[in-house]
């Protein structure tokens, strides 16, 4: 690392001494191995390898002309419109090594050329519209919100000629940008190109520090991404944390697959179905499993004493109990285990849950929540039992009233007879 939180001095790498002036060390930097091997025709080679911005992108040009070039010089390529500047970052057999890994076939592909090495002025030139790059993305970006695109912009970068910007946008969909394209050009009078990257592109681009605290993998060193399930955090014996696993682009953080290959060649020698060992004291459970050190810890559930294991212990206990024995305890198969919580020393808690025991919480949170949804449903419903209620309460007043209480719509002779008399009135009463 070439960043002040390197820990030391002088650090070494970029070759910036304490100052990363591309967001990220190491970004797309390479290594001359061979530079001290002696080779036929090693630097005949004319295709080169250039990296552009201090590293965020790189391709392959051709030198067609008769120059001499080193790694490191800054030289003038063609582009489609202009020319951009950038720095050499490989040349000779290494060339050919970086083609074949990214399968480029050198009779097929078009090379752009070489133009010539990049003058002092022309250096500036690119300075000085690398330094519009944020306020253009600033602008651009109350544009965007102007027009209601649903899309954020992520980085713009200028070619070195300054007759061209690149804009990365992320956008969940498709975007109809034109409208913005045109508004564009007019603003900044250059050539506008819309590209849109992922979430992972775009956090790379941004950059950022990670919850271990240092500078993001994918805007420092890593220029391929490869997908990430919950399948490499379970093998781990991490917690199904969503939170906790995801980075900031909002994915699975790509450090869950560093790691997978060494627990995967840890978990050849753990024993299956080792849930439960039976001994003639009593029956275990498992309750923990450290894959890296090869150890299982069991609870007995009469006594409720935990038992540590290794692998090898447990495998033989499970064919003892399989071919019908049990071992009389097992105290004499335990390891040894320090307590370290008495001593002040860290005890690292992360990754102590057991696969089954996962599998088991998921089962009883679906099965809580099925039964949640079925109350919700057989549950009565206020608004019709207070309709119902209403409608009881009705048809008990109707109840009340007698045949006669047709005669209250028409009108009375006399309204000072006590209503007594009208509710003893004789259905007869009413005929005229």
């Amino acid at each position: 690392m070439g960043c002040s939180g390197c820990g030391s001095s002088t650090p070494n790498g970029c070759k910036n001494n304490g100052h990363c002036a591309s967001g990220g060390c190491s970004k797309l930097e390479v290594y001359d191995w061979l530079a001290d091997i002696s080779i036929d025709n090693f630097s005949t080679y004319n295709i080169f390898e250039i990296s552009f911005k201090n590293g965020s992108r790189k391709g392959f040009y051709k030198l067609e002309k008769p120059l001499e070039v080193f790694v490191g010089d800054y030289v003038v390529v063609e582009a489609t419109q202009g020319y951009d500047i950038g720095r050499i970052n490989l040349k000779g057999e290494l060339v050919k090594l970086q083609m074949r890994k990214k399968k480029i076939n050198e009779k097929t592909y078009e090379f752009k050329q070489v133009l010539r090495i990049a003058k002092d002025s022309e250096l500036e030139l690119m300075d000085k519209v690398r330094d519009l790059e944020k306020e253009t993305m600033l602008k651009a970006r109350v544009l965007a919100r102007n027009l209601g695109l649903d899309m954020k912009l992520g980085a713009v970068e200028y070619q070195a000629d300054g007759k061209k910007a690149t804009f990365y946008y992320f956008a969940d969909g498709r975007v109809d940008f034109r409208e913005l394209i045109k508004v564009l050009a007019n603003e900044f009078k250059i050539k506008i190109e819309m590209r849109q990257v992922g979430a992972r592109q775009e956090a790379a681009i941004v950059g950022g520090i990670g919850s271990c605290g240092r500078e993001l993998c994918c805007s420092t060193w890593m220029t391929s991404f490869k997908s990430v399930n919950t399948t490499a955090a379970r093998y781990q014996n991490l917690s199904i944390n969503q939170t906790k696993l995801s980075g900031q682009c909002g994915r699975l953080k790509c450090c869950l697959n560093f790691e997978l290959d060494t627990y995967l060649d840890a978990l050849r020698d753990m024993p299956q179905k080792a849930e439960f060992i039976e001994s003639e004291a009593s029956v275990a459970k498992l309750i923990k499993t450290d894959i890296l050190k090869g150890l299982m810890t069991y609870i007995e559930k009469e006594t409720n004493k935990a038992y540590t294991l290794s692998f090898e212990n447990a495998k033989s206990v499970l064919e003892m109990n399989k071919a019908g024995k049990k071992p009389v305890n097992l105290t004499d198969l335990a390891e040894v285990q320090e307590d370290q919580t008495d001593n002040g020393e860290f005890v690292e808690l992360v990754g102590q849950i057991s696969l089954s025991s996962l599998e088991r919480n998921d089962k009883k949170r679906k099965q809580k929540a099925r039964q949640d949804n079925n109350k919700q449903r057989t549950k009565p419903n206020t608004n019709v039992s207070n309709k119902q209620d209403g409608q009881t309460i009705v048809k008990k007043e109707e109840d009340k009233k007698t045949p006669t209480d047709n005669s209250e719509q028409k009108p009375q002779k006399s309204n000072n007879r006590p209503n007594h008399h009208r509710r003893n009135k004789k259905p007869g009463d009413n005929k005229q």
